[in-house]
């Protein structure tokens, strides 16, 4: 059973009327399933749960079964500490949080007919807007190897020359400056999707020969960045940003405008002739080091910050600079080394059955979706396009 089913069984309280317990025995009431969350984080928040009589408030994971949970590296994440009930269609393990708390399990008790379970796809996949923009779910429900290794990997290709070509925008811009398109490049990624256009917008606004002025005084750099954002006044004689740009709602405060550009000033401070350190290094663990603070009072990147930082900018400019000198350089094994990240994309893909152990995979996917789902481009997909003849097969 694919896992948006279990979305929607507990979404729209089809196990209304069936007893639910805990697998230890304790009964389970379900007063409210919570707020679907389509973001990084738990599947349902402010959920209120009564087992054996005491009543709960916080997060719901579900997942069809609880091996899932360590699959997807729950037990590592703090955000994930919060769970108050992990639902799942088959318990086959226990579960903990990163604190090693045990977290309460449920195997749903819902209406087990297959015919009515198999009509509830289409409905789930009505109110899954991602799942909906992907033509071909339904086949990839079942059948997941549609979707082939050598299809993943010419995917990723497609994704870092696509990543190479902004790099080659840059050194336009920057007039062939690889360490100044880096700085703008890095900045941008800083922002973490939310605010990366007014970081990007940051670091145009400031030039680096400027923040090399001050490179050996963090809070000058600091200074000099938060006011360029227009986040604190202005002391220097350059045109600060309109401060209403930056999103602050909805928003951790660990991924604030204001922590991440002192983050990134840190960044600067400590990291001289970052450039030729990157290019340099092939080594995974010596490319995240760079990315950790030595001696400072700002909270450090989280590891699948640096995971991301690595992903969008330091791979696509080692890949774009052994293009460009034209040198080998194996992006997609250091992919491969890298924890598959989490979003909203990519837990539609596990959910369509898609097997996603790193980065590599994750990156292949997520330009598959963005680059051929979302615009409708089946033909020129390999998947739609195995469809297709398929069909036509069928019809001779």
């Amino acid at each position: 059973m694919p896992e948006i089913i279990l979305h929607y069984i507990w979404e729209h309280c089809l196990w209304a009327g069936f007893a639910q317990q805990t697998t230890d025995g304790r009964s389970v009431e379900i007063l409210s399933v919570g707020e679907h969350n389509r973001d990084a984080g738990p599947d349902y928040s402010h959920a209120r749960i009564r087992i054996d009589g005491k009543e709960w408030v916080g997060n719901v994971e579900i997942h069809v079964s609880s091996g899932d949970w360590v699959k997807h590296r729950h037990h590592l994440d703090p955000a994930y500490d919060n769970i108050i009930l992990h639902v799942v269609r088959t318990v086959d393990k226990p579960v903990y949080n990163s604190r090693g708390e045990l977290i309460p399990q449920c195997e749903l008790n819902y209406p087990g007919d297959k015919d009515y379970l198999s009509d509830l796809f289409v409905s789930a996949q009505q109110m899954d807007s991602a799942i909906s923009r992907i033509g071909c779910a339904e086949q990839l429900i079942h059948d997941p190897e549609l979707i082939t290794a050598g299809w993943r990997k010419t995917l990723l290709n497609k994704r870092l020359e696509c990543k190479k070509a902004s790099i080659d925008r840059l050194l336009e811009i920057t007039k062939g400056s690889w360490e100044h398109a880096l700085y703008i490049s890095l900045a941008r990624n800083f922002g973490f999707h939310t605010n990366s256009l007014p970081f990007e917008q940051l670091a145009i606004n400031t030039p680096l020969s400027y923040l090399q002025k001050h490179r050996n005084s963090l809070f000058q750099l600091t200074a000099l960045l938060m006011g360029q954002a227009g986040l604190i006044k202005e002391k220097f004689s350059l045109t600060p940003m309109d401060p209403s740009i930056w999103k602050h709602a909805r928003m951790r405060p660990q991924n604030s405008p204001e922590l991440r550009i002192r983050q990134f000033a840190q960044l600067l401070y400590q990291s001289e002739s970052l450039l030729s350190k990157i290019l340099d290094t092939n080594d995974l663990k010596d490319l995240i080091s760079l990315f950790e603070f030595r001696e400072t009072n700002v909270p450090p990147l989280g590891r699948s910050s640096i995971d991301i930082l690595l992903i969008n900018t330091v791979i696509p400019y080692k890949y774009a600079y052994a293009k460009r000198h034209n040198a080998h350089w194996d992006a997609f094994a250091m992919m491969e080394q890298i924890p598959a990240e989490n979003n909203s994309i990519i837990r539609q893909w596990r959910v369509l059955g898609q097997e996603v152990k790193n980065a590599a995979d994750t990156q292949a996917l997520l330009h598959l979706y963005q680059n051929y789902c979302q615009h409708h481009e089946c033909i020129n997909c390999e998947v739609g396009y195995q469809i297709f003849q398929d069909k036509q097969l069928k019809l001779f």
